[in-house]
């Protein structure tokens, strides 16, 4: 098992990094380094304390899915192996190994790719007040979390750190990227959805909705960010799954339930959150690994 230590922030001397709300990157020219931490955020607010592994689990699901999907799509990642790594961070496996990718760095598309498989969270709100996602009409009579006839491409913005995305509609992801990009990014990541559902049928899970992030490489759009992990996606199990009702999920659920229990307002900064809440998501981080991979954590 990876150690329990919690890495909130890298540390590399001579570098600064980029601090997202849970992940580290580092610029190296031509290249980035991703370094998931053990932050966690909710509400889109960071939490005072980490979770231990959770960055390990998370880098863990996107190389297992890099790995699962490289027949179908192009991707950016080079190696995860820090003995690889170019000088100094190959000397900083105690903070990195585990935990982090040496990729390409693209020019990124400034759309978030969501394909939803079931109506919930915000699809789910907009289809009571509208009868649609993202403009996109659906039946009527859907209940909450009902499978949908078809696998649906819903983008959004992508908004800057502390801000929130907003869904759009297909037609105006076309006006922000092009529409040779916006056909070819919804038809992939429809494509991805559908081979990763079917594979976590399979193990039992349900791949409920998911985001994904492309960019250019040259002329080539690949697939980028982290893939198909708990912080981007919700996986279900299968054998507790009813519609009609909110799912148990394996994310962090329990960090938004503790948070709406002590009524948080969803601003910054975060609170403390307690050991036990800590210690049930970090829990739920590792069955999703091994359940979605079939290896022990």
């Amino acid at each position: 098992m990876a150690s329990s230590k919690v890495i909130l922030n890298t540390e590399i001397p001579g570098f600064v990094a980029k601090r997202g709300k849970v992940r580290d990157i580092f610029d190296l020219g031509d290249k980035l380094l991703f370094v998931a931490s053990d932050r966690i955020s909710a509400f889109d607010v960071v939490m005072a304390n980490g979770v231990p592994d959770k960055g390990a689990v998370l880098a863990r699901i996107s190389l297992f899915w890099f790995d699962f999907l490289k027949d179908t799509v192009k991707n950016h990642l080079i190696t995860a192996d820090v003995s690889k790594f170019p000088a100094p961070f190959n000397n900083y496996a105690d903070q990195l190994a585990g935990r982090s990718m040496l990729v390409k760095k693209t020019k990124v598309l400034p759309v978030e790719c969501i394909v939803r498989g079931y109506i919930t969270g915000s699809g789910w709100k907009e289809y009571q007040k509208k009868g649609t996602v993202c403009d996109i009409v659906l039946p009527q009579g859907l209940k909450q979390c009902d499978k949908l006839p078809q696998a649906l491409f819903t983008p959004s913005t992508k908004a800057e750190q502390g801000l929130h995305d907003e869904n759009i509609s297909p037609e105006k992801a076309v006006e922000i990227i092009g529409k040779e990009a916006a056909d070819f990014v919804a038809a992939k990541s429809i494509e991805i959805y559908n081979k990763a559902a079917d594979y976590a049928a399979q193990r039992g899970i349900i791949l409920a909705d998911t985001k994904f992030e492309w960019g250019y490489d040259g002329n080539d759009i690949i697939l980028i960010d982290e893939v198909l992990t708990p912080d981007s996606s919700r996986f279900w199990p299968a054998d507790k799954y009813e519609s009609g009702r909110d799912q148990e999920s394996y994310d962090k659920q329990f960090v938004r339930n503790y948070l709406e229990s002590i009524q948080f307002n969803k601003m910054p900064p975060g609170p403390v959150l307690p050991p036990d809440v800590i210690e049930k998501t970090r829990l739920k981080y590792i069955e999703a690994y091994e359940a979605i991979s079939g290896q022990k954590f």
